[in-house]
C-alpha cells in the first residue's frame, strides 16, 4: 500500500529512516528545555571546564583554591557547595574574574600603616601644642605695602635693604612682574606718614627709583578673626565631606574618608609646627586644596569598592578591597606623578611667593597617597563592611494582611 506523505497521520506512524525526523527536531531546537537540561547548560559547563584547564596549563593560580575561584567566577552555577565558596573566599592571591589579574594584598600592611598613622597624628598634635605655629602676618597683623621700581629687581636685594634699615623678617613677593612687589612687615610702632618715609629710605636702591603706592596696617584683632575663620573653614570642609560621602556611598566609608582627610591636614600642619615653617593664608589654601585632592582620590577607590562588592562574588571583603586597590593602583600612580611634577616646579621655580604653598602641598600629597589606600579603606573594613551594605533590598510588592471584622448581626442573634 502506498504511503501518502501529505497525510500527517501517515507521517507520524511511519517515520523516515536514518533518523531524519530526530535530526530535524534537533536542529530546530535552539532553546533549552523547560526542565533546564538544554544545550546552553552543557555549553556553559564545557566553556568553564575549558577555561579552568587553560588556567592550569598556563601556571597562573596553580593552587586548587584559585582554580575553584576562577571556575566559579565564570559560571556562578558551578559553585554547588559551601566548600567551594569557602575555599575561594580564603584563597590568598586569588585570580580576578576578568583578565587573570593577580590581586596585590594591600591589606597585609594594614596594621603597620595604621600604627604609623597613629604615631604621626599624635606627634603632630604634640608639636602643635608645644611649639605652636609660626603664624604669618595674615594672622598676627602687621604692615603691607605695594612697591613699584622703574627697573627689575631681585627679591633678595629688597630683603637685604630692608634688614639693613631695621625692618627685619620682611616678606617680599612679586605682583605679576619683577618690578611690582608686595612687602609684608611685622607690626611697627610708627604711624602711616612716618612709615612711608622710613620705607622710602629703606627701599631706595642704586640707579633704581622706587614708588610706594599703598601702605596698609593690619591690626592683631583682624588677624585673630582670620585665624578663627581659617579653623572654621577646615572644620566645615570636613563636615561637608562627611555628609557627601555618607549620602553618596555609605556611612562606614564616609567615616573612613573624613578620618583620612583629618590625618592629611593634621600631619601637614604638624610638620610646619615641628620645623617652625611660616604658616600664612597661602599654606591654609594649600591645605584646603589638599583636602579636595585627597577626597577625589578616595572617591575613586570607593567607587571601585562598591562596584566590586556588587559584581564579584565568592571572595571575602578583604579580598574585594585588595582587588579594588589593585585596579586603581595605575590611576593613582599616574595622578600623583603628574601632580608632584607641578608641585616640584612651583617649589623650585615659583619664587618665595609660592614656596611654602608648594611645600605644604608636597607634604600633604605624600601623606594623602597612602592614607587613601590604607586609612580610608581599612577603617570601613574594621567596621564590618560587607556586600550587604551595597545591595538595595527591594520590599515585596504585595504584603499579606490579615483583616478581621465583627458582624453586628451575630451579636444581635446571641
Amino acid at each position: 500500500m502506498a504511503i501518502d506523505n501529505n497525510n500527517p497521520l501517515e507521517k507520524q506512524n511511519n517515520p523516515e529512516p536514518n533518523g531524519s525526523n530526530s535530526e530535524a527536531s534537533g536542529r530546530g531546537r535552539k532553546k533549552p528545555r523547560r526542565d533546564g537540561k538544554g544545550s546552553n547548560t552543557q555549553t556553559n559547563n564545557a566553556t568553564a571546564k575549558k577555561s579552568a584547564s587553560k588556567t592550569q596549563r598556563t601556571g597562573k593560580g596553580a593552587n586548587k583554591d584559585s582554580q575553584v575561584f576562577a571556575t566559579t567566577a565564570l559560571d556562578p552555577s558551578l559553585a554547588l557547595g559551601d566548600a567551594a565558596e569557602d575555599a575561594a573566599a580564603y584563597a590568598e592571591g586569588g585570580i580576578k574574574a576578568v583578565g587573570d589579574q593577580r590581586i596585590i594584598p594591600f591589606m597585609k600592611l594594614e596594621k603597620p600603616m595604621g600604627i604609623l598613622s597613629i604615631i604621626l597624628v599624635i606627634g603632630s598634635i604634640i608639636a602643635i601644642a608645644v611649639n605652636g605655629l609660626n603664624l604669618g602676618l595674615d594672622f598676627t597683623g602687621g604692615v603691607s605695602a605695594d612697591v613699584r621700581y622703574e627697573q627689575s629687581v631681585e627679591q633678595g636685594d629688597v630683603v637685604t635693604a630692608l634688614a639693613d634699615n631695621g625692618f627685619d623678617d620682611a616678606v617680599v613677593q612679586y605682583l605679576g612682574t619683577s618690578q611690582e612687589l608686595l612687602i609684608r612687615l611685622p607690626p611697627q610702632s610708627d604711624n602711616i606718614d612716618g612709615l612711608n618715609t622710613s620705607l622710602s629710605e629703606a627701599l631706595a636702591l642704586p640707579n633704581n627709583d622706587v614708588e610706594i603706592s599703598n601702605v596698609n596696617i593690619i591690626g592683631s584683632q583682624v588677624g585673630n578673626e582670620i585665624y578663627l575663620s581659617s579653623v572654621m573653614s577646615i572644620v566645615l570642609a570636613l563636615a561637608c565631606m562627611l555628609g557627601y560621602v555618607a549620602l553618596r556611598f555609605q556611612f562606614k566609608l564616609a567615616l573612613g574618608a573624613v578620618l583620612s582627610l583629618f590625618h592629611d591636614a593634621i600631619v601637614t600642619i604638624g610638620v610646619f609646627a615641628l620645623f617652625g615653617f611660616p604658616f600664612d593664608l597661602t599654606v591654609l589654601a594649600a591645605i584646603l586644596a589638599l583636602i579636595g585632592y585627597s577626597l577625589n582620590d578616595t572617591i575613586v577607590v570607593y567607587d571601585r569598592i562598591r562596584e566590586n562588592f556588587r559584581r564579584v562574588r565568592g571572595i571575602s571583603p578583604r579580598q574585594t578591597i585588595d582587588l579594588s586597590l589593585t585596579e586603581t593602583l595605575r590611576r593613582t600612580i599616574m595622578t600623583i606623578s603628574t601632580v608632584l611634577l607641578v608641585v616640584l616646579a612651583m617649589l623650585f621655580l615659583g619664587g618665595d611667593g609660592l614656596f611654602w604653598f608648594s611645600a605644604a602641598l608636597f607634604i600633604g600629597l605624600l601623606a594623602g597617597t597612602y592614607s587613601s589606600t590604607y586609612i580610608a579603606s581599612s577603617i570601613p573594613l574594621a567596621m564590618g563592611l560587607s556586600r550587604d551594605d551595597f545591595i538595595v533590598k527591594v520590599k515585596p510588592e504585595f504584603e499579606e494582611e490579615i483583616v478581621t471584622f465583627n458582624d453586628p448581626k451575630m451579636f444581635e442573634q446571641e
